[in-house]
């Protein structure tokens, strides 16, 4: 028993010490950029900042309790949320797989042997009796214990299990990237609802003035002083601009359908919430946009892309394995006797244990094969890591653009109402002291009812594009950590990265977050 004792915790040094076949992962890198393509304009800033709760620098309360809401109950979130479980306990099944299994059963039968055919009958008469030809019945009982460990030679298990830690990282990854998401499109909506409010009450606000102007003309024509085409051009006007507003209206309440869904509620449940007017937020007076480096250490979209690439490169590993021989430990004790009781006896009691080892020699291929689709997929999952990187580049570039020269449009526009404003009264001056025709006074109103249009639109683009900048640079999805995973099993190291240097060499960085 000892010499079989020693074997086996030889056994078990041998596999702690093998090892793994395969690739090692090693993280891929990518230039880390200084400074922005974009210049850093209208206060936007390179300083670093805690992006986690973005949404309460715009300094609303309602957005605050919008998002929170949506963070509960959202149903992106909860999908995403069960992903990352359901890949906690893939983990957990995998790192099982490292352990010996074992079962045990017991049975009892009821057999008799019948001496003309030589066969056994589970029927019985109940008397004892061995007539007609039978030669008596029998009781069965057994019961038993059986054990397999297969040893994990060539890694195959190990690589598994880092296989499915990398697959869980990306879960946990995409749940975040699911949350910067859902949070930058619960401020986009809430952004969009304050300006229709806004672009609403100027349509209301223009109609007001222009059926005061409507009433103005009536009264000049009743007094002879025009005629009555500028009656008639005055209610077009007027009549045109109350047509826009249900359209408004419309999309004001499609937005707030929309909120509502986004925080899990039925299509129409926020109405009476947000019904009351509010002004739509303003964005802070500096924004701190940090470097690109940073970028790709907060964006979930490329940590989930790098995961990946490690989940498939160990993937490899896996394949590979199946080309050695896999050298399994069985055991068993197994207890036999006609009667219960008899159970405890030693000529009852039966045993077995020793090493198997089986080798696939020949497969037609199938295993090499395999491997082969193996690194073929990694090479996709290289190929989308980088495209993620390139985009996540892009989206921020584009987003520090936006914002900046929206800034700039958002001035401009405010100073072409405030001209039209001057012209529209200066115009309305001089018609009602009979100096121009009623068609200046159209083209001034026109004008300014346009130009204050544009200006409650770009008022709400400035800071939507601060919300696709955040977004852009991954922030928001700090807020919520998906569980923690728990295992009685020390962890190794988290694997490295696929023919790669061990460490970032200089104008490089590391992608890895954790």
């Amino acid at each position: 028993m000892s010499r079989r004792l020693a074997c086996l915790a030889a056994l078990c040094a041998l596999a702690a010490g093998c090892f793994k076949v395969g690739p090692d992962y090693r993280e891929p890198l990518v230039p880390a950029l200084s400074r922005w393509n974009a210049p850093l304009e209208r206060g936007l800033e390179p300083g670093a900042r805690d992006l986690a709760h973005w949404w309460r620098l715009l300094g609303d309360p309602m957005l605050d309790s919008l998002i929170e809401r949506a963070i509960a109950r959202n149903t992106d979130i909860a999908r995403a949320t069960a992903a990352a479980l359901e890949a906690r306990a893939r983990r957990t099944g995998s790192i099982a797989s490292l352990f010996p299994a074992a079962d045990v059963d017991a049975g009892y039968r009821r057999q008799k042997r019948t001496g003309s055919f030589g066969s056994f009958s589970n029927a019985d008469d109940g008397s004892g009796s061995t007539g007609g030809g039978s030669t008596g019945a029998t009781n069965a009982w057994s019961a038993g214990f059986d054990a397999s460990w297969e040893i994990d030679l060539f890694g195959g298990v190990r690589r598994g299990i880092e296989e499915s830690q990398a697959t869980l990282e990306a879960a946990r990854a995409d749940l975040r990237d699911v949350l910067v998401t859902v949070l930058a499109e619960v401020a986009r909506n809430y952004v969009e609802l304050r300006s229709l409010q806004e672009r609403i009450a100027i349509a209301h606000a223009n109609a007001e003035s222009q059926g005061e102007t409507l009433q103005l003309t009536r009264w000049r024509f009743e007094a002879g002083l025009v005629g009555d085409l500028d009656v008639q051009q005055a209610t077009y006007q007027l009549s045109q601009t109350r047509a826009g507003i249900p359209t408004l209206e419309s999309e004001l309440a499609q937005i707030g359908h929309r909120l509502a869904v986004l925080l899990g509620a039925p299509a129409g449940s926020l109405d009476a919430e947000l019904a009351p007017r509010g002004p739509v937020p303003e964005p802070p007076a500096r924004v701190a946009v940090g470097v690109p480096a940073d970028l790709l250490r907060r964006r979930p979209d490329v940590a989930a892309a790098e995961r990946r690439l490690a989940s498939a490169t160990a993937a490899i590993g896996v394949a590979t394995a199946d080309l050695y021989p896999k050298l399994s430990l069985t055991g068993s004790l197994e207890l036999s006797a006609t009667s219960l009781s008899g159970l405890d006896d030693d000529s009852a009691r039966g045993y077995g244990i020793g090493p198997s080892l089986r080798w696939n020699l020949f497969d037609a291929g199938r295993i090499r094969a395999e491997i082969a689709a193996r690194s073929a997929q990694a090479d996709q999952a290289l190929a989308d890591y980088e495209a993620a990187v390139l985009a996540a580049y892009e989206e921020a570039e584009n987003a520090l653009v936006a914002f900046a020269r929206e800034q700039v449009r958002r001035d401009r526009l405010a100073h072409a109402v405030g001209a039209a404003r001057d012209a529209e009264r200066l115009a309305r001056f001089q018609y009602e002291n009979g100096v121009i025709d009623f068609q200046s006074v159209l083209e001034a109103q026109r004008a300014r009812l346009g130009l204050e249009e544009s200006l409650a639109i770009s008022h709400a683009a400035v800071t939507t594009n601060l919300v696709a900048l955040y977004k852009a640079l991954g922030g928001g999805w700090e807020r919520v950590q998906p569980p923690p995973v728990t295992s009685p099993v020390v962890q190794e190291d988290a694997p490295r990265a696929r023919d790669a240097p061990s460490s970032p060499g200089a104008g490089e960085v590391s992608t890895r977050t954790e």
